[in-house]
């Protein structure tokens, strides 16, 4: 489990460079400053769910526990449903598309999933292996 969750980490690393790249440089040519900002709070809050995947993806040889899985797929989780929320409201603004702004109301939702993969951290390092 933890090469494969490793290596999700790596590559949804890669993309979060990519993203705060564009965002710092492409994005500010084509959306207001708000829009910009709640852009570079998707990618601030992936980079700290990337690390924290590859923390528990380490921690799982320490710790081989369930609760350790179920971190990793809340994080993953997190990071779909709250930036991936901010990313896709960023280019509907950038398009001038309208009608989904109930979408705004998935990204505390994944919110709630990152609170889930610390809790499950916290309950996995503090039960034995198993």
């Amino acid at each position: 489990m933890h090469k494969g969750f490793l290596s999700i980490a790596a590559w949804l690393g890669a993309l979060t460079v990519a993203l705060g790249a564009f965002g710092a440089h492409g994005l500010k040519k084509i959306v207001p400053p708000e829009t910009v900002a709640s852009f570079e709070t998707g990618v601030r809050y992936q980079f700290y769910h990337v690390v924290a995947l590859m923390l528990v993806a380490i921690l799982f040889e320490k710790f081989s526990h369930a609760w350790l899985r179920r971190a990793a797929i809340t994080f993953l989780l997190g990071i779909l449903l709250f930036s991936g929320s901010l990313y896709l409201l960023t280019a509907l603004k950038a398009t001038d598309q309208v009608g989904l702004g109930g979408l705004g109301m998935i990204t505390p939702v994944g919110g709630v999933f990152f609170i889930a993969g610390w809790i499950c951290v916290a309950v996995a390092v503090n039960k034995k292996s198993s």
